[in-house]
């Protein structure tokens, strides 16, 4: 059974990337469904504000910390996890294992020709994946249901959301049962990376949990200020969370002795 860690008050898989990827494997064998979840810094601040997203990534059967930031609060609020696992670390293994094991794929999200560069990186990187289908990710709240089933006509068993927040997880909590998958792993912007559309930060950075200064440096007017405020509010929220759980240093022996007589005598004139 999975050890789940409270972060924030968001239950957390307690797993490393292996054990990650073979929970995964064990649903499509035992013809299960599982939903992945993954939360870095800003998803967390974010779930905070939105009760839709929180909601929503709470009903997922397996939450991951996508995030290194997260990874460190968890050790500095004493609730550790084994460590990272990135979303498109696991998207990565997750191709190569469904390669392996000749199971159907399902790509949806992105722009239509950022999707079309990536399925070319796909099929470079995977050239015996099955891919069932694909579809962009720009459509309407009421068109969902049509997508959904739609994925079930293919019989794919993987479903990648390439698809930002909070629609990749409201998409998933309301229909991912529809799409007949075993399992459904939200990738965020990992389309864009594997099209080549924009670039994940070198291996140094991602250690130093970095990774969104290097984001924000690429597209530094659209997603600058956001890093830098959700990150602040990350370290509060870590900070009030680390006093929260701090013992309140314990009374002076002499000072309970001295107060006791005046509670007692309280008492007494409340009849008590």
């Amino acid at each position: 059974m999975t050890v789940r860690q409270s972060l924030f008050g968001v239950q957390l898989d307690a797993l490393t990337m292996d054990q990650t990827v073979r929970r995964c494997l064990e649903a499509v064998r035992d013809g299960e469904q599982l939903e992945i979840g993954v939360v870095n810094a800003a998803k967390l601040v974010n779930m905070r504000r939105d009760p839709r997203l929180a909601a929503a990534v709470s009903g997922c059967d397996l939450v991951v910390a996508d995030g290194q930031a997260v990874v460190w609060a968890a050790r500095v609020l004493r609730t550790p996890l084994p460590e990272r696992v990135a979303g498109i670390d696991l998207f990565m293994r997750l191709l190569a294992e469904a390669e392996s094991a000749g199971l159907p794929v399902y790509f949806l999200g992105a722009k239509a020709e950022v999707l079309e560069l990536m399925l070319r990186q796909v099929a470079e990187r995977f050239p015996e994946l099955r891919v069932a289908g694909s579809r962009d990710g720009y459509f309407s709240d009421e068109q969902q249901q049509e997508v959904a089933e739609g994925i079930a006509a293919t019989g794919a068993q993987l479903l990648f959301l390439g698809m930002t927040s909070p629609k990749k997880e409201i998409f998933t909590a309301n229909y991912g049962g529809r799409t007949g998958v075993s399992v459904v792993h939200g990738v965020g912007g990992s389309f864009d990376i594997l099209a080549g559309v924009t670039r994940r930060a070198p291996a140094s950075w991602q250690r130093l949990g970095l990774e969104w200064l290097y984001r924000a440096l690429q597209e530094p007017r659209r997603l600058g200020r956001r890093y830098v405020t959700t990150n602040v509010l990350f370290l509060l929220m870590t900070a009030r969370e680390l006093v929260r759980r701090t013992p309140a240093p314990a009374s002076d022996p002499a000072s309970a002795t001295t107060a006791a007589p005046a509670r007692s005598s309280g008492s007494a004139k409340r009849g008590y």
